[in-house]
Formats: C-alpha cells, sequence, structure tokens
C-alpha cells in the first residue's frame, strides 16, 4: 500500500465515520431530512392513534416495510458477488483487471474488496433491524385499542414513533451504505478514484439532507406539522 492509499483511505474513513455527527451539527443549525422527519413521523402516529380505522396506517407501513425488504434481497446479492470474487480464488481477483482496475498487489486487491465487502454487510446489518422494527411498529398498529382518554392516545403515539424512527433511521444507514460502497469500489482504480469517490458521496449526501428541494419541502411541512405535537 502506497502513502497516496493510506491517505485516501484514511479520508474514507473520515468521511464515512464523520457524517453522522456532522448531520446531528446541520439538524441542530439548518435542519437535515432526518430530524426534520422525525417530527412528522411523531405527528403520523399520534395522528394514528386517534384515528378510529387504522387502514391506511397499517397500507403505508406495509409499503415501507417492502421498500426495506427490496433493499436488503439487493444488498445480499451484491454481497454475494463481491465476496464470490474475493474468496474464489487468484484467478476471479485478477479477472478485475479486465474492467480497468489498478494493477497492484494480490493483498491490496483482496483489501480493496473487502472494504466494499465491509460496507456493504454494515448496510445490510441495518436493513434487518430497520425491518424488525418496522415489523413491531406494525403490531403495536394492529394491536392498538380504541382509547378514549387523551392520554393515553398520545402515549401510544409516542410509543409507536419511539419505534417507527428508530426503524427508519436504520433504513437511511442501510441505503447510505451503498454511497460508500460505491466510493470504495473505486478504489480499485487507484488512490485518487477512491479520495474522489468519497468526496462525491460526501457531498452529495450532505447535499440531499440539507440543501437539496426536498430537504426545503420537509422542512417547510415540518414547521406546519410541529405545531400539531403534544404539548405545542
Amino acid at each position: 500500500m502506497t502513502i497516496l492509499d493510506g491517505v485516501a483511505l484514511t479520508l474514507f474513513f473520515i468521511c464515512w465515520l464523520g457524517y453522522g455527527p456532522l448531520l446531528a451539527v446541520l439538524a441542530k443549525r439548518s435542519g437535515s431530512i432526518n430530524d426534520d422527519m422525525l417530527v412528522v413521523r411523531r405527528v403520523w402516529m399520534t395522528a394514528m392513534a386517534h384515528r378510529e380505522i387504522r387502514l391506511v396506517d397499517s397500507q403505508l407501513m406495509g409499503h415501507t416495510i417492502n421498500s426495506g425488504g427490496f433493499f436488503a434481497s439487493t444488498n445480499m446479492l451484491l454481497i454475494a458477488a463481491v465476496a464470490s470474487i474475493l474468496f474464489g480464488g487468484e484467478q476471479a481477483i485478477r479477472g478485475i483487471a479486465d474492467v480497468g482496475a489498478e494493477t497492484v498487489s494480490m493483498k491490496l486487491l483482496e483489501a480493496k474488496l473487502a472494504l466494499v465487502l465491509v460496507c456493504l454487510a454494515r448496510g445490510l446489518l441495518d436493513f434487518i433491524w430497520s425491518i424488525r422494527q418496522m415489523n413491531y411498529a406494525l403490531a403495536l398498529i394492529g394491536a392498538a385499542p380504541e382509547l378514549h382518554v387523551e392520554a393515553d392516545r398520545v402515549a401510544l403515539g409516542e410509543a409507536a414513533a419511539g419505534l417507527l424512527n428508530p426503524a427508519l433511521s436504520a433504513f437511511s444507514q442501510g441505503v447510505r451504505g451503498y454511497y460508500f460502497a460505491l466510493a470504495a469500489g473505486a478504489w480499485l482504480f487507484g488512490p485518487l478514484w477512491l479520495a474522489g469517490g468519497v468526496i462525491a458521496a460526501f457531498c452529495l449526501l450532505v447535499w440531499r439532507q440539507a440543501a437539496s428541494p426536498a430537504a426545503r419541502a420537509v422542512r417547510s411541512a415540518r414547521r406546519l406539522l410541529e405545531p400539531h405535537l403534544p404539548g405545542r
């Protein structure tokens, strides 16, 4: 591994591990989609607790679980593809050179593939945990009785939001893994590709969270919905 590889790899881990803390800072200063959606989902679950018929809520949850299952299945296919190359012997790994990968030692090539595999595996674990929590939230919605005391309705909504928000936060982390896996894959073509890839992925993620049209729309929705939260 060259010095340039080491610098690019260090930059990769700084961006990968530092994205979460940076997002928390952005949420406090100007807001982010993830932070604003916490409020939106709390309002949703509060409204669910006040509804007599919760068919729409169950359908929306079912759609969300299906989305999580799709991403998890795709993630497993990608893991299988990368693992088949990584553990397929020297001939399989050397075949990567046919697509224009940088000519490096066998050990370094294995390290590059392992980095992609780690990113995908981390994402898969996030998707699995997300789906489990969404199933818990769906069970809570299905088991919710018809409540007539306002305090009980509020408590039920907060409990449901306490399951749904971490579930979809884990889902977002799983999707984020795709971005960094793609950046890690760029390392196959050289350290400059890795550095450029991770900077591009990092900037794209930050822009989408804080400055994209979707972020502005969700922020506007939060301002409208937040006064409807209990205690506001």
